[in-house]
């Protein structure tokens, strides 16, 4: 008899739902959309089928609210944003799905504590994951009739809009077309974003089982489908948590433009900071008129504390110009160097002066430090003399501080060996028994960089290797690292006997009497260096699986014009890092510029140096390979 109620008890939930949503579903139907068609059903199936399997329901319950922003204002039929907020439902109980609101006021009068409230005259849009068994059969026909993919094993999105009626009844319609776009595009950029919110442990009642994130805001392109495009290929899409950032949308002459983040009121007056508390560092630039100044006389913004300047005439000027309109931002960057620090490692991971950072640590002009200051800069590239074996590479360094020559054991999968996948540094120094005293993942950041990318990021790199074939990777623009090639054997060892890498180095920096060489540095992997311009070379060059440039810097060089232009015709999972977020943030509008759109968005990459560096003329948090960001993935 129990076991038959809980059988009943549990059909009953799965059919008119307990806790939050709008219960059992409508039998909407997406195929009376006026002006549908069935290639845009199927588009929208597999957007809610990534999204489903993402899995946002694990972390996010329906008091977390996000501010959702597609394109600009004036691409919609109404002149404002269809459905700018959104919860997700189901996590703990009820409609598995999410629902859009009209505006944030009516999403915090609809979120109860436990049930969702019927509030009249309220109108929303809502996707609920609804089990195959229990949908309508009008959507049961619908689906068979389409082949289409399903969310999981047995569930199908089934999409309505709602509205609560005075009398507490539901009234629900089909969604239109333009409301379809709407929730394809949230669906697509959901799905990207959601994976990089950070838990805020310190905020948010000891008491409360709700997790709270920290503030957050990420745009990235979403590619419309054929069937769904209106002149244009992709839009913008910003979601924000908590919702309610305000934003000003800035002229363009491509529908896909950007919105731009406001910024906070300008200061009633500018104020100015000190820096004699960084008077270690050595001389500092202007960020205005470039003069070099000492670091305990230098001042900086006194909102922000990112910007340089080496007189207050300098900093007025430059809030006029340019400042006022970054200021905020650059505070929130600044917020993050918390966050960024790596605090595992107990060498001194603040680098002033490059040469005494080395002299510290008994690895000055030694091994492959030896590109870690200037001391070898009249030294071309890739051409600095080698004296002995991997010991001398590393500087002569402890053996417990350095990684040798030798393969990891007792590492299997289901009983045989395949790529170790990492996703910490903490991890790869216990993998390798090294000190957390050890520098060596300021030199290693590249190798393993390059290594989490084919691994964790390039999906098709990643089943190229698990099946035992060859990845090729063309790296683009190598400079220090072609002194640093020792260090990217560690890549042969981490495959753990699965799967070769091939990396074409291409660059104006690889020595002229290096061009054309191959070096086997391990049993599966190859470096091949080519010398000249990427969008010169790449004709003569075997075609890649992905593409890598690292500390790219896209807005400081003419020549990526080119090899940018290759990329987006040649349609390759291209991956970029550079040191800082503004830097990322000038990268992606060279970007775009060049026509690409942002399928991975700019992230902090889990194997950046833990070397913290002073860029000359701002305070930002600085690493080697700090953010990684991708196109065509």
């Amino acid at each position: 008899m129990d076991l038959h109620l809980k059988s009943l008890f549990g059909r009953f939930q799965e059919q008119f739902g307990s806790g939050p949503g709008l219960g059992p579903g409508s039998g909407t139907c997406l195929m009376k959309v006026e002006g549908i068609n069935p290639a845009s059903i199927k588009s929208i199936f597999r957007a809610a089928a990534a999204l489903y399997r993402t899995d946002p329901w694990k972390r996010l319950r329906p008091g977390h609210l996000f501010g959702i922003r597609v394109g600009k204002d004036s691409d919609w039929s109404s002149k404002k944003q269809l459905f700018p907020c959104v919860q997700f439902i189901g996590g703990d109980g009820g409609d598995l799905g999410f629902i859009m609101f009209r505006s944030e006021n009516n999403a915090r009068r609809m979120t109860g504590s436990r049930e969702t409230i019927r509030v009249p005259n309220v109108e929303v849009l809502r996707v609920t994951f609804e089990l195959e068994s229990i949908i309508f059969p009008s959507n049961q026909r619908m689906i068979r009739s389409l082949a289409l993919e399903a969310s999981g094993t047995d569930r199908f999105p089934a999409i309505d809009v709602a509205r609560c009626m005075p009398s507490g009844e539901l009234q629900f319609r089909n969604p239109t077309l333009e409301e379809l776009r709407f929730v394809y595009a949230f669906m697509k950029a959901i799905s990207l974003v959601h994976p990089l919110l950070q838990q805020d442990k310190e905020a948010g009642p000891k008491w409360s089982r709700l997790m709270c994130f920290e503030p957050f805001i990420e745009t990235v392109d979403v590619q419309w489908p054929p069937e769904m495009a209106k002149g244009y290929d992709l839009v913008a899409v910003t979601v924000s948590h908590p919702p309610g950032q305000a934003y000003e949308e800035k002229t363009s002459s491509t529908a896909s433009s950007t919105p731009t983040k406001y910024t906070a009121e300008p200061p009633k007056e500018d104020v100015f900071v000190d820096m004699k508390m960084t008077s270690t560092v050595g001389f500092r630039q202007c960020a205005l008129c470039d003069k070099d100044v000492n670091g305990d006389q230098s001042l900086s913004c006194g909102q922000c504390c990112a910007v340089i300047y080496c007189s207050p005439v300098c900093q007025k000027q430059h809030w006029k110009e340019t400042h006022k309109s970054l200021c905020s931002l650059y505070k929130a960057m600044m917020e993050r160097e918390e966050e960024l620090a790596m605090k595992i490692f107990s060498f001194p991971c603040s680098v002033d002066q490059p040469c005494k950072w080395l002299e510290s640590l008994g690895i000055h002009q030694k091994g492959m430090w030896r590109r870690k200051c200037s001391c070898y800069s009249h030294c071309p590239f890739g051409l600095l003399p080698v004296k002995g074996g991997l010991w001398d590479s590393w500087g002569g360094l402890d053996d417990e501080e350095y990684p040798h020559d030798s393969p990891f054991h007792n590492h299997l999968r289901e009983g045989r060996s395949s790529p170790i996948l990492l996703s910490s540094w903490s991890e790869y120094y216990n993998l390798r028994s090294l000190s957390l005293s050890s520098p060596v993942a300021d030199i290693l950041s590249h190798a393993l960089t390059v290594y989490y990318i084919i691994t964790t990021l390039s999906i098709s790199s990643k089943n190229l290797l698990l099946k035992g074939k060859e990845v090729i990777l063309h790296y683009l623009g190598p400079e220090g690292e072609l002194d640093w090639i020792p260090a990217f054997a560690e890549i042969g060892h981490l495959l753990n006997g699965l799967g070769n890498i091939q990396i074409v180095m291409v660059g104006p920096e690889v020595p002229t009497n290096l061009s054309g060489t191959t070096s086997g540095i391990s049993s599966r992997v190859r470096v091949n260096l080519v010398r000249g311009f990427y969008q010169e070379e790449a004709t003569y060059l075997p075609p890649p699986h992905v593409v890598v440039a690292l500390n790219c810097g896209l807005e400081c060089y003419a020549s990526w014009t080119g090899a940018l232009d290759l990329i987006k015709s040649m349609g390759i999972p291209a991956f970029f890092t550079d040191q800082c977020e503004i830097s990322c943030a000038n990268a992606k509008q060279v970007l775009r510029g060049a026509g690409l759109h942002i399928t991975h968005p700019v992230t902090p990459n889990p194997f950046r140096s833990p070397v913290r560096y002073h860029c000359p003329s701002n305070n930002l948090p600085s690493y080697g390979n700090g953010f990684v960001l991708g196109v065509n993935t």
